[in-house]
């Protein structure tokens, strides 16, 4: 049983004669005809009532008929479903990121993309970066983007920026006046910093182990704005993607010496291939860095 011998049944139910179903269908009816007669052979039973005049169903008939209806309208359903998602007016691109980049980087740019794909729902997840790993290896997300270090052969990924990572501190700290900082200079300073899981408190804490000492960890909170806050109001300094540090913001933005900088990826699992509405996201960012 295929589903071209569901159709011939049902445009045969609808029908009622093996010549109107064959000229519905498009072919002779003693293929139509032959057709049914497999049916019915591969699965037993008399599926049509061959008297004179109108024929109809058996009970089988009309049972197999009643699932050869939803079978075939699934299908089209799915097909329909299918075209649109190839010619991009549906479908859903669902990406986890990191926090910074969330708030900073990716705004102007899903409003573009948005722009030029309004059927497309885009679903956002943010959090730290190890958040934002965790969902892509659970299959939570489709893509996601993650640092370099995060890595490996289970993943394709393309570049997205590179970003430098500055000492964020209020205008009156003693180490305003540096045009660089030294990590050990840094470590000597009360910190605010993100909670767990987000790349910028591991780096900070991996380089004070390897240095010997212990962060000053007086503030921690995963809300940029309050960090900005802390550390513009002089209670204490912090690390950030120099993204981050706008204009407007009454802090100042010194580079690490020697400096540092964080490669960022968008990256998908190799085992489950993107949907078009994912791939066609990449490239959009791809081509808008």
């Amino acid at each position: 049983m295929d589903i071209r011998q569901l159709t011939h049944l049902d445009a045969l139910a609808r029908s009622g004669s093996f010549t109107l179903a064959a000229k519905r269908l498009n072919m002779a009816q003693p293929a139509l005809s032959q057709s049914i007669k497999r049916l019915e052979h591969s699965l037993g039973v008399t599926l049509v009532n061959r008297g004179t005049g109108r024929l109809s169903l058996t009970a089988e008939g009309l049972v197999l008929h009643q699932h050869a209806t939803l079978i075939i309208k699934q299908l089209l359903q799915a097909q329909a479903q299918i075209r649109a998602m190839a010619n991009l007016s549906s479908g859903e691109v669902r990406i986890a990121v990191p926090g910074m980049l969330g708030s900073f980087y990716l705004p102007s740019r899903l409003m573009a993309f948005r722009h030029q794909h309004p059927e497309l729902k885009l679903s956002l997840f943010e959090g730290g970066t190890r958040d934002a790993l965790r969902m892509l290896q659970q299959e939570e997300v489709d893509i996601a983007i993650i640092t370099a270090q995060d890595l490996n052969s289970e993943f394709d990924s393309r570049l997205l920026l590179r970003e430098q990572m500055v000492v964020a501190l209020g205008q009156e700290h003693p180490l305003a006046g540096l045009e660089r900082i030294r990590l050990d200079d840094f470590l000597e300073h009360e910190l605010v910093m993100f909670k767990t899981g987000y790349f910028h408190r591991e780096w900070i804490l991996s380089q004070a182990k390897s240095l010997g000492k212990t962060p000053n960890i007086a503030f921690e909170t995963n809300l940029i704005n309050l960090i900005k806050q802390v550390v513009s109001q002089g209670f204490a300094i912090t690390s950030v993607l120099e993204m981050a540090i706008g204009p407007k913001d009454d802090i100042l933005a010194k580079p690490f010496e020697p400096p540092v900088f964080l490669d960022l990826h968008v990256a998908w699992k190799k085992q489950r291939p993107i949907s078009l509405a994912d791939r066609a996201f990449v490239d959009f960012l791809m081509h808008n860095r």
